[in-house]
């Protein structure tokens, strides 16, 4: 196997756009520029060349304890990542067997480890009532509202005493209010049983603990238009906080429920109203939200019948990032901030490697989007071991070229 390979083409960084090659030796980028030899790989003008994308949000939901065989694996999260063009993610810790302390997110290691999957996965630990910090440095998921198994809190003074502990770590939350869920718990829809208020009450007291305890703080897949000035006002104050933003919330809406749709339409949070999903376009497009996460929630349309929560997106993380470009006018700047280098920072801690940027040392994974190449969403050609996507049916304006992982073409 050759240890060096030269891609060359249109280089989308978040500096800007480019004619140039890139090298990558030993699975690094060894230098980046023009007339560095000849081209490996060669993309043309319709093509943008992006440092490999990463997902900070999936649920790989993998049981190790081998019960629940029916659901993803690491493996077919892993196919279906590449297949979207996305190199690297962050899985949940909500599993049956969750990953809470030094023992437990050993086995979880250990398990991912033994498959030599060429998608990176940086898995995150559950903090549940009464939890402590692992003894080396992880990234933490913090659930205010009911999730799979037991790993979520029932107050948020609960929540309160336990993150005195987690201070200084990297704490990514849940935004939902337990007390005012229980307070909807009767409502007639999904929608209105998790309402604005509940997301907003829990925006504000996650941004009151990651400034009381120094936290490296993430807010997930943020959905209230009235939270976002929140979120403006914590970053110019200084505090750590960032925020994901899923596909979901910027392509659907509650005008889009139909009463045959409804079941494939329920996630927590759930949609909001029109101008909320209109908010959260521009929330990523202004840099108050930090990273385009998916929440991949791979269900199977039996589980989706009975009213569970989640919809699956990995397979269409490419397709879905092009379709910002051509059809809501993001720069391919803002797109490389989003999907490769806001999420490559996010990562490196954990792997100690640099993702996200197309610089010499960094990691030399690569995605590389066609946008005069239209596709078409297939169940069919789905990798996600659930077998549906919500956007099947629909056409992108453009797709996945290749992809490229430590310099070796996996797509």
């Amino acid at each position: 196997m050759r240890n060096t390979t030269i891609i060359e083409g249109r280089l989308a960084d978040i500096d800007g756009v480019r004619p140039g090659q890139i090298v990558v030796e030993q699975g690094r980028i060894a230098a980046v520029g023009t007339g560095l030899g000849r081209a490996d790989y060669a993309f043309g003008e319709s093509c943008l060349i992006f440092a490999g994308m990463g997902d900070v949000h999936i649920h790989a939901r993998e049981d190790v304890t081998g019960k629940e065989i029916y659901k993803e694996t690491f493996a077919t999260a892993s196919a279906a990542a590449i297949h979207g063009g996305v190199v690297h993610v962050a899985d949940m810790p909500n599993n049956p067997a969750a990953p809470i302390d030094d023992a437990s997110y050993a086995a979880k290691e250990c398990h991912l480890l033994k498959q030599h999957l060429p998608t990176i996965f940086t898995l995150y630990a559950g903090i549940g009532p009464g939890a402590h910090p692992l003894s080396r440095d992880v990234p933490y998921k913090a659930y205010m509202g009911p999730s799979v198994g037991e790993l979520y809190f029932r107050s948020l003074d609960d929540l309160d005493r336990t993150l005195a502990s987690y201070r200084g770590k990297a704490v990514s939350f849940h935004c939902e209010d337990p007390i005012l869920l229980e307070k909807h718990r009767g409502a007639a829809t999904h929608e209105e049983r998790r309402p604005p208020e509940c997301e907003l009450s829990a925006t504000r007291f996650a941004l009151a603990m990651i400034e009381k305890y120094g936290l490296i703080g993430k807010l997930c897949h943020y959905s209230v238009g009235e939270g976002l000035p929140l979120i403006r006002d914590a970053k110019r104050k200084g505090l750590a906080v960032t925020a994901e933003v899923t596909p979901h919330h910027v392509f659907f809406d509650t005008a889009q429920i139909t009463p045959e749709n409804r079941g494939a339409m329920q996630m927590n949070p759930p949609l909001r109203a029109p101008s909320d999903r209109e908010a959260m376009l521009e929330a990523l497009r202004d840099g108050t939200a930090d990273y385009l996460a998916t929440d991949h929630a791979p269900h199977t349309l039996e589980e989706k019948a009975k009213g569970v929560s989640g919809q699956p997106h990995l397979d269409t993380y490419g397709p879905f990032a092009a379709w910002l470009i051509i059809e809501k006018g993001f720069t391919p700047e803002r797109v490389a901030a989003i999907c490769s280098a806001n999420p490559g920072q996010f990562v490196a801690p954990y792997q100690r490697e640099k993702f996200g940027r197309l610089l010499p040392g960094y990691i030399g994974s690569l995605t590389v989007l066609d946008l005069k190449k239209p596709v078409n969403i297939e169940r069919s050609s789905l990798r996600t071991k659930c077998g549906w996507s919500p956007f099947e049916g629909m056409t992108f304006p453009g797709s996945v070229a290749a992809v490229f992982i430590a310099g070796q073409r996996v797509e």
